[in-house]
């Protein structure tokens, strides 16, 4: 997250084409991010209580999951 704070930095000392990056990068990290997210819910709703059970996870506790996985939270 170092590099991202710094790249952010840098691109606003470079104005508008600066930001327009730093804007378009974030959407870009965000995209990535939702996609392991429900790339994660996916996989995790295909298993069977059994399974989930076995992995000591409740089908309620997949979204946080899901959340953990993509933001880290």
């Amino acid at each position: 997250m170092a590099a991202i704070a710094q790249t952010y930095n840098a691109a606003a000392s470079l104005g508008f084409a600066g930001r327009l990056i730093a804007a378009i990068q974030r959407m870009q990290e965000n995209r990535a991010r939702r996609v392991i997210y429900r790339q994660t819910v996916r996989e995790l709703n295909a298993l069977t209580n059994r399974d989930l059970a076995d992995l000591g996870i409740h089908r309620t506790m997949i979204t946080r999951l899901a959340q953990e996985a993509a933001w880290g939270k």
